[in-house]
């Protein structure tokens, strides 16, 4: 598997969590049990998870200081789950460009998000990569 699809299957174990109210970094068994055909993008499948478990406030806060007029509890979950991905790898995983991060969010946003996401995604991503050096 590629880090495209692993980035689409977390997008996926991320909503699902969220739909659960899941928090605890002890069930990744559950949610990572389909991961086996994850092969070596199996350690960025379970930093994901470990981030959502530990950092999601923070990621939220984020996504919450640069979608304008939108809290996160009101954005549709397929969307805010593609955000906090994408934020997770923006702030927290220097191996992966900013760029590519927000290009894959984009591409996952056409796919899985609402008719505005891709554009209201970019926006968000984009302001986040820009403030990261300024925290």
């Amino acid at each position: 598997m590629n880090r495209t699809d692993a980035r689409e299957f977390m997008m996926k174990v991320l909503y699902q969590m969220d739909i659960a109210g899941e928090e605890d970094p002890e069930n990744a068994a559950h949610y990572l049990k389909q991961a086996a055909h994850l092969n070596e993008q199996e350690e960025y499948a379970k930093t994901l998870y470990s981030l959502y478990c530990t950092e999601r406030e923070k990621a939220d806060e984020q996504i919450s200081a640069f979608s304008r007029r939108w809290s996160v509890r009101r954005m549709a979950k397929t969307d805010l789950a593609i955000l906090r991905l994408a934020t997770f790898e923006i702030l927290y995983m220097e191996e992966v460009p900013d760029a590519v991060a927000i290009n894959e969010a984009v591409d996952l946003a056409k796919k899985y998000g609402t008719d505005n996401a891709p554009k209201f995604i970019n926006a968000i991503l984009g302001n986040i990569a820009a403030s990261k050096g300024q925290q």
